[in-house]
């Protein structure tokens, strides 16, 4: 009897795994219609094209705390492609940065004076132990000091275009922590802002312009004179037991990013199979949150979405294929896109995007013909992408989602003078003709 019972449950089991299995399968595959994300800001964009995926309060500019970083590695890095410093420069560290890295409220490094530091081991402690004090070290380098690097790192956000940014010293302290060292030109307390979408702009120049610095962020644990660091990207495959909830595969950086005034912030970017996103999250509750809300924000966009070339280069509209041309040998052009367009989109949405010819008006004549001589490549108009679904965010670069360039196919040369003399004699009269007739008809109105 015990041994039937046992039969019937072990089938009663193996039936419920398979009907779960059946059942639950489709909804574990399901694609997110969107996502809800516990923060005060943020946003998720496609590192290569710039693509928003998502966005929740993005314009808003609040303290960025340390992830103001990523903008003095951005000009370590530019001074070393411009040849005014290398890896292997070295440099000693003034009282400033000196007394920063002393103040136990900082937990800094433990730099000393009168010792020759490399850029790369600065760097790297900036980079991976986001240290406050190498990273003085290295605006004053560059710049002679960290006022006027401040000033490069306005200037630098004006150049990338960053939508919302206030660069008031280069670590992402609060000028109050700073004493009587804040940077000239900025006020005591004073402190950076950047939007969540400036953050995520600034994250793509970085990862694009330089994604070597990748190479870096990426590091969970190093050495710096002597002693361990850590990163606290919580996110990157650290071997303590505790951070291994934190781990997400892909992830590579980029930033964290706390203080009392900011709470707790976090730049993040992870690849898979070729695709990579930026992910920012502002002012969450805790430093858990940060990384649980931006496993959110990569989930959506790793689940959801993927790479699609919509159109490819050359492709015509089969209404508006040719354009009418004047004085040339061929009577018509062929047009088409001259570049793909490819981008992440929602999976199955491929059919909520259409595409649109304009040509421009100050190239065609009144009878909307072009005049020869055309080359091969030259822009005759636009081709735009329309969206017919929801929740289009748009682009991180300003004008990125700007029309695509609609060019001729072919070349089509000018006619020689005589058939043009031909056929302006056979336009005149052919006017001649049809004011004859008008004027006929008007005889017997």
């Amino acid at each position: 009897m015990k041994h039937k019972m046992k039969k019937r449950f072990s089938m009663l089991l193996a039936f419920l795994v398979v009907i779960t299995s059946v059942l639950v399968q489709p909804f574990a595959t399901h694609a997110q219609e969107n996502v809800d994300i516990e923060a005060e800001s943020a946003i998720l964009v496609d590192a290569a094209t710039g693509k928003i995926i998502f966005a929740k309060n993005v314009d808003e500019a609040l303290p960025p705390a340390s992830m103001t970083k990523m903008m003095t590695e951005y000009l370590v890095w530019e001074a070393i492609e411009e040849g005014q410093i290398s890896w292997d420069t070295t440099t000693q560290i003034s009282d400033y940065p000196y007394s920063i890295s002393a103040n136990n409220s900082f937990s800094g490094v433990g730099l000393r004076q009168n010792q020759d530091y490399t850029v790369k081991s600065l760097y790297e402690a900036m980079a991976i132990n986001s240290d406050n004090a190498t990273t003085i070290a290295l605006a004053e380098l560059i710049a002679g000091s960290e006022s006027e690097f401040v000033k490069m790192m306005n200037e630098k956000g004006e150049e990338m275009g960053l939508p919302d940014y206030k660069f008031v010293n280069s670590t992402g302290l609060d000028n109050s922590s700073l004493g009587d060292n804040y940077p000239e030109g900025t006020e005591p307390d004073d402190t950076n802002l950047l939007s969540a979408k400036s953050s995520a702009l600034l994250a793509y120049h970085l990862v694009n312009d330089y994604p070597e610095a990748l190479d870096i962020s990426g590091i969970p644990v190093t050495e710096f004179d002597g002693q361990e660091i850590r990163n606290w990207n919580h996110m990157l495959n650290h071997e303590t037991t505790f951070l291994k909830q934190f781990y997400y595969k892909g992830v590579d950086g980029l930033k964290t990013g706390y203080t009392d005034l900011a709470g707790y912030s976090f730049t993040g970017t992870a690849e898979r199979d070729g695709q990579r996103f930026i992910s920012v999250v502002m002012k969450t509750d805790s430093e858990e949150e940060r990384f649980a809300q931006t496993a959110k924000l990569l989930d959506y966009g790793f689940n959801n979405f993927e790479t699609t070339e919509l159109y490819p280069a050359g492709y015509q509209l089969e209404d508006q294929s040719t354009i009418p041309v004047t004085k040339g040998k061929e009577d018509a052009v062929s047009v088409s896109t001259g570049q793909a367009v490819s981008f992440p989109i929602k999976k199955d949405e491929s059919d909520a995007y259409s595409i649109k010819y304009t040509l421009d008006e100050e190239k065609l004549n009144s009878d909307g013909e072009l005049t020869a001589p055309i080359k091969e490549g030259d822009v005759v108009g636009t081709a735009e992408l329309v969206y017919e679904g929801e929740n289009d965010y748009g682009y991180i670069m300003t004008g990125s989602d700007g029309p695509i360039d609609l060019v001729a196919d072919e070349s089509v040369e000018k006619s020689n003078w005589f058939m043009l003399t031909l056929g302006a004699i056979g336009d005149f009269f052919a006017d001649l003709f049809t004011t004859v007739v008008d004027w006929v008809k008007g005889l017997f109105s």
